[in-house]
């Protein structure tokens, strides 16, 4: 058996308030749910972008909890790449620039295809890549 394909990411965020508003202010994705001070689901292709608060999921789920998700987080950093052609990483670098997101880096890989990166407001690396890089 091997899986199919990602449904979900996950990265884990400090400030919800700010995460809403930089994934679907600047980056444009649709909300598929929210659970104040603990979760943003939103929609990104065929899957689904899952923004947690790092510190409300570290809790388990009450005995008699309908959803029994197990605890789940992370510590630091995450790091979640967003499929680009090369048109659309221009577009992005200048949407991005407009919006005063910095460019952390950007650059073209050994094997062909380029990726730029930023920060979110939680300091996640989020980047922007052609599918290329992976032979994709």
């Amino acid at each position: 058996m091997t899986p199919s394909a990602i449904l979900e990411s996950a990265l884990y965020v400090t400030d919800l308030n700010a995460a809403e508003t930089f994934y679907t202010d600047i980056l444009g994705l649709h909300p598929l749910g929210k659970v104040e001070g603990r979760h943003l689901f939103f929609r990104c292709g065929p899957g689904v972008l899952l923004i947690f608060n790092a510190e409300a999921t570290k809790i388990p789920p009450a005995p008699d909890a309908k959803l029994k998700v197990p605890p789940h987080g992370a510590v630091g950093e995450g790091h979640l790449c967003f499929a680009a052609t090369a048109v659309e990483i221009a577009a992005w670098t200048a949407h991005l620039k407009a919006r005063n997101v910095a460019i952390e880096s950007e650059f073209e890989w050994p094997q062909g295809g380029r990726s730029i990166y930023i920060r979110d407001p939680s300091g996640n690396s989020i980047e922007f890549a052609e599918p290329r890089i992976w032979g994709l």
